[in-house]
């Protein structure tokens, strides 16, 4: 089942926004006209020239803080490869040969801290099925069917992602089908259904924020490599400032039905600076059509 919290948060309570002035263009005196005190037949006036345009005002600084936590508020974008495959991984051909390197895996480095080896600690059951998974790729993957892609990977997607931080609760928006998670910061509930994005319960630890999500269904995976999960996972996250534009992320997997141990990784996530950065749409479903339905086409 699909859970999306449409008509997400319109604006989060206590959350300050900022309103940048445009000043209007001075508009020209009308030309053809007689002015004033001129005698019949005078000759028109000339056209006033258009006004300078004023400069528009500089934003106002971004607070460091909001209700004594840090400012989180803003675009971020993981770089690096995690979204190919969490472990250390070589660059590799595709079965997309007609792409040529367009089409070619990256090399990666392993972004898992616990186990100490780098790699993810399955049970054997859960191996075999990492490796069914891999060998059916890219159909078999979640993302190339445009399902929304859980957490932690919607953090590290080749996709941005915003975080909007109020007083109380949190939003974050995914570029990536769209999809959204609210972060509960002081009324922590059971996930009411298990979905895809799962269900998010947050609070401050310091500086840092933490957050536990579960709830989810059996259905995402972890990149494009095949790495899956159970509908048991919680997964504890971590994110912390270092600096004003890097965001630590550390997300910690348990899964007694998947792995063996919990495991972790870490990364960071950078805040996109340009000046007129958004997140734009990416709907993907149409892309997906005939990757699910084509083969129930009329011959």
């Amino acid at each position: 089942m699909r859970i999306r919290f449409t008509g997400a948060i319109v604006a989060l309570a206590g959350a300050a926004v900022v309103t940048l002035a445009v000043m209007p263009i001075a508009g020209q005196a009308p030309q053809g006209g007689r002015a004033g005190g001129r005698g019949a037949g005078a000759p028109a006036a000339p056209a006033t020239a258009p006004a300078a345009q004023a400069p528009r005002p500089a934003a106002a600084a971004r607070p460091a803080r909001i209700a004594g936590h840090p400012n989180m508020n803003g675009i971020w974008q993981a770089m690096g490869t995690a979204y190919w495959n969490l472990e250390d991984h070589s660059a590799s051909a595709t079965q997309f040969w007609q792409l040529g390197a367009i089409g070619a895996i990256p090399a990666g480095q392993s972004v898992i801290v616990d186990p100490a080896n780098g790699v993810i600690p399955y049970t054997p059951a859960a191996l075999k099925q990492r490796d069914m998974n891999r060998a059916g790729w890219p159909k078999s993957d979640p993302e190339a069917k445009c399902y929304m892609a859980g957490i932690p990977r919607s953090n590290y997607m080749p996709y941005p992602f915003q975080i909007v931080q109020g007083q109380k609760d949190i939003l974050f928006v995914y570029e990536y089908a769209s999809s959204n998670r609210i972060v509960h910061m002081s009324n922590h509930t059971e996930a009411p259904v298990d979905s895809w994005m799962g269900w998010s319960n947050g609070k401050w630890d310091g500086d840092t924020l933490a957050i536990t999500v579960n709830g989810f269904n059996d259905s995402t995976w972890f990149d494009r490599s095949g790495n899956h999960h159970s509908e048991s996972l919680t997964v504890e996250e971590r994110y912390t400032m270092q600096g004003d534009n890097v965001l630590i992320y550390e997300a910690t997997m348990t899964d007694p039905k998947t792995f063996t141990r919990p495991w972790k990784i870490r990364m960071p996530l950078y805040r996109r600076l340009e000046p007129n950065v958004q997140l734009l749409e990416f709907k993907c479903v149409e892309f997906s059509e005939e990757l699910l339905y084509g083969d129930l086409k009329k011959k």
